[in-house]
């Protein structure tokens, strides 16, 4: 299992957040909005000066590629608890055994 965050940023401006934020996880710049649009997360002109954003969303995706559950959060920071994942990922039985 992985954790991936998808932001509209460029690369640079990706990186330099997920640097400040402390982010171990990989990041996808979706620079035209593709993946966004494909699961209608785009709100346009909804950023400073206009800019294209993201609606804050979670999604736990299989490997099939089928989405086992999702957040769409109403707001943007209003962000799902990680409890609230967690718990989604083990009742979903998606957990990878722990190692012995």
């Amino acid at each position: 299992m992985a954790v991936v965050g998808i932001s509209v940023d460029p690369p640079e401006i990706t990186r330099a957040h997920a640097q400040k934020q402390g982010y171990t996880f990989t990041f996808l710049a979706d620079t035209d909005a593709a993946v966004l649009r494909r699961w209608d997360l785009l709100h346009e002109a909804g950023g400073p000066q206009g800019a294209d954003i993201s609606r804050p969303a979670e999604f736990l995706v299989d490997a099939t590629g089928t989405i086992r559950w999702a957040n769409l959060a109403g707001s943007i920071i209003v962000r799902t608890r990680p409890e609230t994942v967690l718990k989604a990922i083990d009742d979903l039985g998606l957990a990878t055994p722990a190692a012995q």
